[in-house]
């Protein structure tokens, strides 16, 4: 189970990710709060997995809520305006969710969070080794940090305008970069780029179809200029 809980000032936007939420049955949630102030003094007792978090609340915005915790939990923002798309990725949030949030966006916003979580079906020290002519790792820049990332833990690349979300079993980290540019990083008998903003890699494949490639639960489409080759490889 992944606990949660919903901060949101407008009472229909509350309502409907209560919905959401217990129609999706990993999802527990913890409570709903009308405001971050309420949402900080649970948080100062409890602990969540997931802030499903509006940005524009009167008092303290989502995003400076978001900053003033020290050990935030995975945030997913909800808000009905596009221009801060780019601040929450810099601020490492899962996901974006723009108001009204339909169950499918929403759906496939927290099968990620599953994704990402270890389960014994797919335990890290499973992941086979790297090749002699392989890298093992890259390390991909954060603010003024270098982090490592282990190659084979990278499940899909995700493109959104100029930053990267790289999705690993563990975690989800967020990058300034061009797709086009960090393939070009990436080991071709690993990864395979099957649209212009998602990169797989091969080994985390589970199924496939003429249109979309499967990793578990979440689906991600084959673009049309990529079919042919992806098709053939997945193939061969």
């Amino acid at each position: 189970m992944i606990s949660c809980i919903v901060v949101d000032d407008e009472p229909l936007a509350r309502s409907l990710l209560e919905q959401h939420i217990a129609d999706v049955p990993f999802l527990e949630h913890k409570g709903s709060f009308k405001n971050a102030l309420l949402a900080s003094h649970f948080l100062a007792t409890n602990t969540v997995d997931v802030l499903f978090l509006d940005i524009q609340m009167p008092k303290l915005t989502g995003i400076d809520f978001l900053k003033s915790l020290s050990q935030a939990p995975t945030v997913i923002f909800t808000t009905a305006y596009r221009e801060y798309a780019v601040e929450s990725y810099e601020l490492q949030a899962h996901d974006y969710l723009l108001k009204p949030i339909t169950f499918e966006r929403f759906f496939t916003a927290v099968s990620r969070l599953k994704v990402a979580t270890p389960t014994p079906s797919l335990p890290i020290t499973t992941i086979p080794p790297e090749t002699p002519t392989s890298p093992a790792h890259i390390f991909v820049q954060i603010n003024k940090k270098h982090i490592k990332v282990i190659l084979s833990s990278i499940q899909y690349i995700e493109s959104i305008k100029d930053y990267l979300k790289i999705h690993t079993l563990t975690e989800t980290l967020v990058i300034k970069e061009r797709i086009s540019h960090f393939i070009e990083q990436l080991p071709n008998d690993q990864f395979l780029r099957v649209h212009r903003s998602y990169i797989v890699h091969r080994d985390h494949i589970t199924a496939f179809t003429q249109q979309d490639i499967e990793i578990g639960r979440l689906e991600i489409p084959i673009g049309g200029k990529y079919k042919e080759h992806v098709i053939s490889v997945l193939k061969g």
